[in-house]
């Protein structure tokens, strides 16, 4: 029962921290700092611009990747502690 709770634990810390990275990109850089990233141009195009049409996106797809990797190292780390228990 430990290990489901520890398990847990360490799953809901990696879901905010991917919420919270989701939150600035998304609602912080897209929308609330937008004028000054305006300031910066990236490929042509303003910063704040480019976060609110394309980066959050690709942050977004970045954070579905290193999800998944953390899950399967946290996934290996309870299954090896789960076997070496029991």
């Amino acid at each position: 029962m430990k290990n489901q709770t520890s398990y847990w634990r360490e799953n809901l810390r990696l879901i905010f921290i991917c919420l919270t990275i989701w939150f600035v990109v998304s609602y912080g850089f897209g929308l609330l700092l937008v004028e000054q990233l305006n300031q910066i141009r990236l490929g042509g195009f303003k910063l704040g611009f480019w976060f609110a049409q394309q980066g959050s996106i690709y942050v977004f797809v970045a954070l579905i990747f290193w999800y998944s990797a953390q899950m399967n190292k946290l996934d290996e780390k309870y299954k090896n502690g789960e076997q070496k228990n029991g």
